[in-house]
């Protein structure tokens, strides 16, 4: 059967040429819409219920909400773990599926479920759902800087104007606000003045709550035309609270700055940055959605950052502190170069090996060609290009270019043996037959090499996540290989190899060769025990070195970007953090090779931190 197919194609060049065309547009289009990352997602499928109880201990923020959510998610269908995590005023559930899992399927699941708990949370405590994101979508971090703007102005800004716009840009799930100070109106009230007027302090809050809002009156028709009843109540300022009547005897009205002090004051906050160790930021993190090309969601961020500039005020600026596609980039350059590379040695070994250069041709075509059909099926199958998928169509590309070697090979010796007067059909039949000699075991060959990574496939869990994208590209590109070998080989090597072919026995590298494996080959036939016994005391001797051997999950990347993750003892204070973090980011950005040192304390506000 393959030697028919290796007929047809040699009949039909015109027909698979044209088909190797459609492939590469095909294969050109994938490349194209491949997300593209630096490493493969490594985290579960999860959904995060973010729950806010503002101003509430631990242990009250586990009782009264962590416990009853944990215990609701329980039933979640294919849930596999779920874990309830209670902070200062907030509740975190973690509810992990099984692998596989699709994850909108899985967050309508944990609002189905949510509904029915939100009944059993005190009173104004609504738990929400967190972005849908994962966690490495943390893909980029900017810091909004001005020398005459308050941190309250600045988050403020990032709040209002900048954070909004970005949130907008696609394949952005959220983007979360840390540092700086939110504006709140904060009424500080006397409690002897409350004792004296008699007011309960319940009645304060009743009295503020119950005065911020507007009411409709339904229409009014004067002069054949209608008019929209409106009373307005929104609360506009400090002003605005103060005049607030909490009670009235006799016909004198107790006013709220009767009994109470109102000012504007920052919120509590639960976290704070700090840049270069020059003083505290305002910065917000930018999450990537699900499954979205993260270069590209990366390049529309900064995008949305120019075009929103020109309207920020005199003197603020938005600087990047954290841009992965710098890592992206890098990893897409290393592989480019290997390719570059082994088609350069490739083309090398057939021209000093064969001494014909139009040769070496056949096997630098089809090679971009595998690749090209390599990616046409990771984007049939939603996959994303990164640094293992890419390492593992690398890894594939120097047993692709096997085939055309041994198949150029063998056609050089057909066109040996033919007769000086050959026609040019003869010389085509000499390359069929050689292409029909060999092009069968080639092809089961490579994909005896195709299913060689099939053990990797049954991996699970995090070890699954991150090798089965090298195993599928690997798997991909030697398929691709070997279709090519017994189609798009053959119809080259008609239309490269001509002209003049030289015998393997002149060929002065061949000759030098030979001369030197001859006498080493027959010695070593000669002493076989003796052979087999240096072979097994090499692999003996090896044992020692390979269990000295270092070992990591992950392979080890420059991305240019530390961590350091210092602790510290509990109850530390905002302040001190702060003080603390501007040291340290003050003696790291001391070191010449440091460009940036971003402080982080505490927790931004998102479900994902």
């Amino acid at each position: 059967m393959l030697a028919k197919l290796i007929d047809w194609s040699g009949r039909n060049r015109f027909l698979v040429l044209l088909a190797t065309l459609f492939v590469i547009i095909a294969g050109i289009i994938a490349v194209l819409r491949t997300p593209i990352d630096a490493l493969p997602d490594l985290s579960d499928v999860q959904v995060i219920v973010y729950t806010e109880y503002p101003g509430q201990a631990p242990q009250v923020v586990e009782d009264q909400v962590t416990y009853p959510l944990t215990t609701a998610m329980l039933a979640v269908p294919k849930s596999r773990v779920v874990r309830g995590f209670s902070f200062f005023g907030a509740s975190f559930v973690y509810v992990i599926f099984e692998d596989g899992t699709d994850i909108y399927w899985a967050r309508s699941r944990v609002l189905e479920y949510l509904n029915f708990a939100s009944g059993r949370m005190p009173k104004g405590v609504t738990p929400q759902i967190g972005p849908d994101a994962t966690g490495v979508g943390w893909v980029y971090q900017y810091a909004l800087i001005a020398k005459d703007k308050t941190l309250a102005e600045l988050r403020t800004l990032q709040d209002w104007y900048v954070r909004y716009p970005l949130t907008k840009t696609h394949g952005v799930a959220e983007v979360a606000s840390i540092g700086g100070f939110v504006q709140t109106y904060q009424v500080t009230v006397d409690p002897a003045k409350l004792r004296a007027y008699g007011i309960p302090l319940m009645k304060v809050a009743q009295v503020i709550r119950d005065s911020n809002r507007d009411v409709g009156g339904r229409v009014v028709e004067m002069a054949e035309t209608e008019y929209m009843v409106r009373g307005k109540g929104y609360l506009r300022g400090r002003d605005d609270i103060e005049l607030l009547v909490v009670k009235a005897e006799r016909g004198t009205p107790v006013l709220i700055r009767d009994i109470a002090r109102v000012e504007l004051a920052p919120d509590e906050r639960r976290g704070l940055t700090e840049l270069n160790g020059e003083g505290e930021v305002v910065s917000g993190i930018a999450m990537a959605r699900y499954g979205e090309n993260a270069l590209e969601v990366i390049h529309k961020l900064k995008t949305r950052i120019e075009d929103i500039g020109p309207g920020l005020p005199p003197g603020v600026t938005v600087q990047t502190v954290y841009d992965r596609s710098e890592l992206i980039h890098r990893a897409i350059e290393t592989l480019k170069g290997t390719l570059i590379e082994e088609s350069i040695i490739v083309a090398l070994v057939c021209v000093v090996f064969l001494m014909h250069v139009r040769s070496a041709l056949v096997a630098i075509l089809m090679l971009p060609v595998g690749v090209l059909m390599a990616f046409i099926a990771m984007h049939l199958l939603g996959m994303s290009s990164n640094l293992m998928s890419l390492g593992g169509i690398a890894i594939a590309i120097g047993a692709m270019i096997d085939a055309a070697i041994v198949m150029i090979e063998n056609a050089h010796k057909h066109l040996e043996r033919l007769p000086e007067s050959h026609s040019p059909r003869d010389r085509l039949d000499a390359m069929l037959a050689a292409c029909r000699e060999v092009g069968p075991a080639l092809f089961f060959s490579l994909l005896i090499i195709t299913v060689s990574f099939m053990p990797v496939f049954a991996l699970e869990g995090q070890e699954g996540r991150l090798f089965s994208p090298l195993a599928w590209t690997k798997t991909f590109s030697m398929a691709g290989a070997a279709i090519l070998s017994v189609t798009l080989v053959p119809v080259l090597m008609m239309l490269f190899i001509r002209g003049r072919i030289m015998p393997e026995a002149r060929n002065p590298v061949n000759r030098v060769l030979i001369r030197l494996y001859r006498p080493i080959i027959a010695a070593v036939m000669r002493w076989k025990k003796l052979t087999i016994m240096l072979a097994v005391l090499a692999l003996l001797a090896s044992i020692y070195p390979a269990s000295r051997l270092g070992s990591e999950f992950m392979p080890t990347l420059n991305e240019g970007t530390l961590l350091y993750m210092p602790t510290s003892l509990p109850g530390m204070s905002m302040t001190k953090a702060a003080e603390l973090m501007q040291t340290q980011d003050k003696i790291i950005k001391s070191f010449p090779e440091v460009a940036s040192v971003l402080g982080k304390a505490g927790r931004a506000n998102t479900a994902t931190d």
